[in-house]
């Protein structure tokens, strides 16, 4: 959808674009960057918006406080959990070698292993 909108931005602008050929993520009409602070701001109030509706209830369990890049962290712990490997994780990430990830993401790694085990213990007693 974003690259979508761009693209016709992109159109709608013509010669006056002043975007990237790949564009960015987040970017103005014009194709610029927007300040990083703008998307955190955006998040904060989408997140206010959910806790806090004009109309109608409050949902029962409200989101916390998130950051940007605490959605990074969550993509990356999903996926660690879900059993993808860390090298594809890591590449993902951008990390230039998969052990800044096993570093970052250790804890992720070690319950997955604990979970692993458990599951082994399982099919070896007969109980899966």
């Amino acid at each position: 959808m974003a690259r979508k909108a761009q693209a016709a931005d992109k159109l709608l602008v013509g010669d006056r674009w002043r975007g990237t050929e790949d564009g960015y993520v987040f970017a103005t009409g014009w194709g610029d960057p927007i300040h990083p602070d703008s998307v955190g701001a955006l998040m904060a109030k989408t997140i206010r918006a959910n806790n806090e509706p004009k109309e109608g209830p409050r949902p029962a369990e409200p989101l916390p406080h998130a950051r940007v890049h605490d959605l990074r962290h969550i993509h990356a712990t999903n996926l660690l959990l879900a059993g993808v490997p860390v090298h594809v994780v890591a590449a993902r990430l951008g990390h230039a070698d998969p052990a800044i990830t096993l570093r970052v993401y250790a804890h992720v790694v070690r319950s997955a292993e604990v979970a692993a085990a458990d599951v082994f213990a399982r099919v070896m007693s007969g109980a899966a």
